[in-house]
């Protein structure tokens, strides 16, 4: 893995955990924020505006960075793909046989090439 990748990856996995932690510690629309920390001694710790304004600026600001780093990862998915692909890399893909062409439950339990003469127990079409 390329260094720079290495980094984001890292800057990827912290910032999701710190997202978690900002989002379970708000509080919902309808609650007080000094609920949160036992009374009006809350509106002093973020500013006078209280926790709401600075905690919601802050989370916003780390999805901005998520996004940016989601992307990122992205290109260097599509990159590495790209290249993996140039090299000779067999890609894997969906394939479609799903059953083996030649099964004995088709004809009676004998293939096509196991009936007597080489012939098909199958009729012929005209």
């Amino acid at each position: 893995m390329d260094w720079v990748e290495t980094l984001v990856v890292v800057v990827h996995v912290v910032i999701a955990v710190a997202l978690v932690g900002l989002v379970l510690i708000q509080q919902g629309k309808g609650a007080d924020a000094g609920a949160a920390f036992g009374g009006g001694a809350s509106q002093t710790v973020f500013g006078s505006q209280g926790s709401g304004s600075f905690l919601t600026r802050f989370t916003t600001l780390l999805a901005v960075v998520f996004f940016v780093t989601s992307f990122s990862l992205a290109i260097f998915a599509k990159q590495r793909a790209e290249v993996a692909g140039e090299a000779g890399i067999p890609v894997v893909q969906e394939s479609s046989d799903a059953a083996p062409a030649d099964t004995a439950a088709d004809n009676g339990g004998a293939s096509v090439s196991e009936t007597e003469g080489g012939e098909s127990d199958l009729p012929e079409l005209e």
